[in-house]
């Protein structure tokens, strides 16, 4: 039996580090798929903030995670500290997205509050209720949207921001991805975009203004959230599929889905054909 992304080709776009799920997901359903990563993740300039942030760890009432990546980074820099994950079993952990969650669970800490919907918004409204009076810490990206400080700010928070780790172009990519677009038996169907950072660094990659260039014409968009579709459509990208839930698995659904109803399109276009 033909899988259903037979003859579909992929682009993902994660961090080479992050792509292995979703491309994992993609072959599984039978799409060719090519790892061209629009973001590189790397330290930031500098750890002063993560680190103080950790040496006081007892004087938080609340740690809000963003990312793996953001996990990750914290508990290398606890390490080098020699912090104990003792000395932050007091405190009310959030985390966005059921990876991170994972993630610090499999660390040994236990997530309070997980919002239900994978972006910044609703971890704010979950938080609403909770936060007032109370001493925050955020380990986010460097180039993170302020909308998590500074709405829980205006809710009555003291919230500290450390910058865990920061996105980069990975100009080694530029090459790859302008080769693919160039070649018609490798040029992609789908592009996936998984955070406003992969958006952003697609336009620069191929140094386009504009949706409209010839040069990404017929090229399908996959968008994991609501943040990156924006992100999309402020760049003039259109956006043919976006996940439900905001996951991995979402977006691999939403894709299927496009892919399907291409399908359809494709038979019903044969068929008028025939009947004229």
């Amino acid at each position: 039996m033909q899988k259903p992304l037979y003859g579909c080709r992929v682009v993902v776009s994660r961090a080479k580090k992050q792509a292995g799920a979703l491309t994992s997901l993609l072959r599984d359903a039978g799409a060719e798929v090519s790892e061209i990563p629009f973001i590189e993740i790397r330290a930031p300039r500098s750890f002063k903030p993560l680190n103080d942030g950790l040496r006081l760890i007892s004087e938080y009432e609340w740690l809000i995670l963003s990312s793996v990546n953001g996990v990750d980074a914290m508990i290398d820099r606890m390490e080098k500290l020699g912090i104990s994950k003792r000395a932050l079993m007091h405190l009310n952990i959030a985390a966005i997205g059921t990876a991170t969650r994972a993630a610090l669970e499999n660390f040994g800490l236990r997530v309070t509050v997980m919002p239900k919907e994978y972006v910044a918004e609703s971890l704010v409204e979950a938080l609403a209720q909770r936060i007032k009076g109370k001493r925050v810490l955020l380990c986010r990206a460097k180039i993170a949207r302020d909308l998590i400080p500074r709405e829980l700010r205006r809710l009555g928070a003291y919230v500290d921001v450390a910058d865990a780790y920061e996105t980069i172009l990975p100009r080694s990519s530029r090459m790859r991805l302008r080769a693919a677009l160039a070649n018609e038996k490798k040029r992609p169907h789908i592009i996936t975009f998984t955070s406003a950072s992969t958006v952003q660094n697609y336009m620069n990659l191929l140094g386009i203004r504009s949706g409209s260039s010839k040069v990404i014409r017929g090229v399908r968009n996959a968008s994991i959230g609501p943040v990156t579709s924006e992100e999309l459509r402020k760049h003039g990208l259109s956006v043919d599929a976006q996940a439900e839930p905001y996951t991995i698995k979402g977006l691999v659904d939403a894709i299927l889905k496009l892919a399907e109803e291409k399908k359809l399109e494709r038979a019903e276009a044969r068929i008028a054909a025939a009947l004229k």
